[in-house]
């Protein structure tokens, strides 16, 4: 008798804001040779949801290429973010232009603090979450690596929260592990890294610390070969995730032999 393993592409799935999806992985859709190469990348990938930077791509004038050609949103969920906000009022009024624009509520929020580093400015996050969630907003937030900011974040309304692994497009991997396996084990919403991914093994750390997905944009587009590296992404992430479900080996200070050394001939 063989024994079988599921699949945990097909079988494992997880749930936002009521809206469930198979794919872990998040993709954006800046720095692309242009919106062919973008899409292309976003199917190797398997993403079943791409962010969209408002202030920057367009989804709503007609009379220039539109990223919905190419990316079709009625199979694609579309999550508009504030890219390039540094106030809680401008990243507000950039979510409500987008749900005029598009419907959408889902939305994914940033407020920067500085143009240097692209940290959050979390003052100006809390106040932002607060007002969207009560005007009927569903936002999945970009934070710092703190377990406490995060669950203030959840209180005032997130619908998931998404520590920065690295500073955005710096692709320096998860700095800081122990943090954000805290903010796992804490929080009561996804928990997504969101910035700072530079490569497939580092996708597979973020799911192996129990996080629910991985946010990327840099690594993929500007890999020497995106469409490439869109597919290790999805096969890291997926692996990774295997991994945390099947539980890791105890580390040890020494040597532990897989064969009994008792009873050698």
């Amino acid at each position: 008798m063989t024994d079988t393993v599921s699949d945990s592409s097909t079988t494992d799935s997880w749930t936002v804001a009521g809206r469930t999806f198979r794919s872990r992985l998040i993709v954006g859709t800046g720095k692309y040779k242009d919106f062919e190469q973008n899409a292309a990348a976003v199917e190797a990938s398997g993403a079943e949801i791409v962010t969209v930077a408002v202030r920057r791509v367009n989804v709503s004038d007609p009379k220039a290429p539109m990223l919905t050609d190419f990316i079709d949103p009625r199979k694609i969920t579309y999550l508009p973010n504030t890219a390039g906000c540094f106030t809680a009022e401008d990243a507000i009024r950039t979510l409500r232009l987008a749900r005029e624009a598009g419907g959408w509520d889902l939305v994914k929020l940033e407020v920067l603090g500085e143009a240097r580093t692209l940290y959050p400015d979390m003052r100006e996050t809390l106040k932002a979450t607060e007002i969207l969630a009560n005007e009927g907003f569903l936002p999945m937030v970009y934070c710092v690596d703190d377990p406490i900011a995060a669950k203030q974040l959840e209180d005032a309304g997130a619908v998931a929260v998404m520590p920065l692994g690295a500073p955005i497009g710096s692709g320096l991997g998860i700095q800081n592990k122990v943090t954000v396996r805290l903010i796992v084990e804490g929080a009561k919403v996804p928990v997504l890294v969101d910035a700072g991914v530079g490569t497939a093994s580092e996708a597979a750390v973020a799911m192996e610390l129990g996080c629910d997905g991985v946010l990327m944009n840099t690594a993929i587009a500007e890999a020497r070969d995106p469409i490439r590296m869109a597919r290790a992404m999805k096969l890291a992430v997926e692996a990774g995730r295997d991994a945390y479900l099947a539980g890791r080996m105890a580390q040890r200070r020494y040597a532990d032999p897989s064969s009994p050394l008792a009873g050698l001939i």
